[in-house]
């Protein structure tokens, strides 16, 4: 749970890890994502799981691991993976953007 703690500093360089400082932390954190994690009877641990859950289901979890992508080396079938998933994805979109075409195409064509 720290590395990930750890990643989401590195992503904000003006803050560092500590306990002085994690106040800095969490209103950085709460103006670019809005996330917000109480801790509860000094629950540490407890804490960090929600905020990973937080992060997970907001998408920030996505940018930390983008952001240690850019320093180190991907396996080839890492590299394979993503661009099967990239594939996917852009499939997926170009088919419903196809449906969609022809769906406003017959609402033109059917109105008078």
């Amino acid at each position: 749970m720290n590395s990930v703690a750890k990643n989401v500093c590195n992503i904000f360089r003006n803050c560092s890890f500590g306990g002085n400082n994690s106040s800095s932390l969490l209103s950085s954190l709460q103006q670019w994502r809005g996330i917000k994690v109480r801790v509860r009877g000094g629950n540490v641990e407890q804490a960090l799981q929600i905020m990973q859950r937080k992060m997970t289901s907001t998408g920030m979890e996505r940018l930390v691991k983008r952001q240690g992508q850019q320093t180190t080396h991907l396996k080839n079938s890492e590299k394979k993976v993503l661009a099967r998933k990239n594939l996917d994805r852009r499939l997926k979109s170009q088919d419903l953007a196809r449906k969609l075409n022809s769906i406003l195409l017959k609402k033109i064509r059917s109105s008078p």
